[in-house]
């Protein structure tokens, strides 16, 4: 699925694009379709899922579709409440993102920074509000804000915001915008309290569940790195040095991928033995036993040979490189946490494979962890890439054509 599949318009779409984002997330996918149809919901689900974007694109649509020009005469009519200030100076940061092409205002309060700068600023009017609730309740106050044309409140952080005690004041903040608006809350977790507060203020509201990777079944820990394709087998050593002790499966897509990647690992002094389908049955077999028995704690296969092989007992399995059927994906990370033992599996990803992980993602109904703290990370405008070795011409090093010698003007 695209952004455009989600029935968002041409301005937001552009500044969507030019954010470096393809694919919705699937907490964006599931959302958005009903912000659009005007519904309470509820939405379970951790940072960094997208969740920012679930809410904030749909209601730039919303008032998009009817925006007032003049700055003058706007209207506070979107509400984010926010319990950190960190929080909301974000959300404020994404919700001017993706508004670049629109002509709606947007405008962040917290407090413990000076209210004058914020009051001129609501003054001159803005579309859409982000807040934390002390704040807001104190310029209300003041009645430098009115919320008789709040259209959409919208909760973030639920659990946090009742954990720090504002309970009473997300009531109050509810119950002074009008009684029409549509109710969206986002939460990492959803305990009795939070479910509490849905019932009292939520009306029949759709429900969405992002699962935390931790939580799967399986036991596996689903980590997602970003990296150019020609870093990738840097990234893997980095990996392997810093994140992985025990034994390890890596897939890779080609038997001649299966044997640089070997070849590099052994020169790094890792013990590593591999299966491919040019090797022999022999072979093959010597290289399980091996592996198996500790000799190597590394072994490289591609899907084809790794398929009906049995290991039990493995710590972790990298793809290397991301395989087309989100299937695969499925049965390659099986083979970690088996009879109830935890594991983890990383997965590198270039720019020519993000559709890959849409498609897992749609499958597993997970969002998969992004790492992006590591030394390799890609540039999340990078489309597909070009891939030569870095300063290498096709010509050999000082070697000129006869003609570019002759052409050549000298300056002494």
């Amino acid at each position: 699925m695209s952004f455009k599949d989600l029935q968002l318009n041409r301005p937001i779409l552009r500044a969507v694009a030019e954010a470096g984002y393809d694919n919705p997330t699937l907490v964006q996918e599931k959302t958005i379709p009903f912000v659009l149809a005007k519904k309470d919901v509820i939405v379970s689900a951790q940072t960094g899922t997208g969740k920012t974007a679930a809410f904030a694109l749909p209601i730039l649509q919303q008032l998009f579709d009817k925006q007032e020009g003049s700055k003058k005469g706007k209207k506070i009519r979107a509400l984010i409440i926010s319990p950190t200030r960190e929080l909301a100076i974000q959300i404020n940061e994404n919700f001017k993102k993706y508004s670049t092409y629109t002509n709606l205002r947007t405008t962040v309060v917290f407090g413990g920074a000076s209210i004058e700068p914020q009051i001129d600023v609501l003054k001159k009017g803005v579309d859409i509000l982000i807040a934390t609730p002390g704040r807001l309740l104190d310029l209300h106050k003041q009645d430098i804000i009115n919320l008789d044309y709040i259209e959409t409140l919208v909760l973030d952080e639920a659990d946090l915001m009742l954990d720090m005690g504002f309970i009473d004041d997300v009531k109050k903040i509810e119950r002074l915008c009008t009684n029409e608006k549509q109710i969206l809350l986002f939460s990492a977790t959803i305990p009795f309290k939070v479910e509490q507060l849905a019932n009292t203020i939520l009306n029949t509201p759709e429900r969405v569940e992002v699962a935390q990777n931790s939580s799967t079944s399986k036991n596996v820990d689903q980590a997602l790195y970003y990296v150019p394709k020609k870093n990738k087998i840097e990234l893997c050593l980095h990996v392997l040095r810093n994140n992985i002790k025990g034994s390890i499966l890596i897939f890779r897509r080609t038997k001649f991928g299966v044997e640089k990647l070997e070849e590099t690992l052994k020169k790094n002094g890792y013990k590593v033995e591999s299966l491919h389908g040019d090797k022999s049955q022999n072979l093959r077999e010597e290289a399980l036993n091996n592996f198996k028995l500790n000799h190597a704690n590394i072994l490289i296969a591609t899907d084809v040979a790794a398929r009906g092989i049995d290991i039990k007992e493995l710590d972790a399995v990298i793809n290397f490189d991301l395989p087309s059927k989100p299937e695969t994906y499925v049965h390659r990370i099986g083979r970690t946490a088996r009879a109830g033992k935890t594991g983890t599996s990383y997965s590198f990803c270039s720019a020519d494979e993000k559709v890959y992980v849409a498609s897992i993602q749609q499958l597993i109904q997970l969002q998969l962890d992004v790492i992006e703290d590591h030394p390799y990370p890609l540039d999340p405008k990078a489309k597909k890439e070009i891939h030569r070795t870095p300063g290498k011409s096709k010509h050999k090093k000082g070697r000129k054509s006869e003609a570019s010698k002759k052409k050549k003007k000298r300056w002494y």
